[in-house]
């Protein structure tokens, strides 16, 4: 690592580990946190407008000099995020563990009912037997993504950007374990 990151992306599919992974990583960096899953989602799992939306962003972002970025919406806002990043990290493990921790995560949110983001819960509907259940939305998405993202960091337009696509929980390890090794 060059410099010590003080803008960080985090991306990946849904259940790839952003949230938990970002937290370790403003923790260890003394980074704020900013969770774009909380700026997006309204009561009863409304999607925020859009404008709303980047301006809960925009004010986030502006109001620290620092942060650790977590979450995709890379069509509504990766323009207002990515360009004021130094560092952009990929979380990419494979289908078997993302899937594994959608069935814990949302079994154990669904069963103590925790509130989530704007006071949403989740619901075995929502998450596994529905349409648009985080399960088929994991599946349709994760090919796209995965295409998308591997073609941005092979052509990144933003010369100052660091970028680093960590595939599995060692390499994830390896990092946050280097960072704090840097630290001291």
């Amino acid at each position: 690592m060059k410099n010590r990151p003080r803008r960080i992306v985090v991306i990946g599919s849904s259940c790839a580990g952003k949230t938990t992974f970002s937290q370790a990583l403003s923790k260890t960096l003394g980074l704020k946190h900013i969770e774009l899953d909380a700026f997006f989602w309204e009561p009863n799992w409304k999607e925020a407008d859009p404008e709303t939306f980047r301006n809960r962003v925009r004010a986030a972002l502006a109001s620290e000099e620092s942060w650790v970025v977590d979450g995709n919406y890379t069509n509504k806002i990766k323009d207002l995020v990515w360009p004021q990043a130094d560092t952009l990290i990929w979380l990419d493990p494979p289908l078997p563990v993302i899937l594994k921790r959608l069935f814990s995560r949302s079994l154990k949110r669904v069963f103590t009912k925790e509130v989530l983001w704007s006071g949403c819960t989740e619901t075995l509907t929502g998450a596994f037997f529905s349409r648009n259940s985080l399960f088929i939305w994991i599946l349709k998405t994760r090919s796209h993504q995965r295409t998308s993202y591997s073609q941005f960091i092979s052509n990144c337009p933003y010369p100052s950007l660091t970028t680093y696509h960590l595939r599995s929980s060692t390499e994830i390890r390896n990092f946050l374990a280097g960072l704090v090794y840097k630290q001291t």
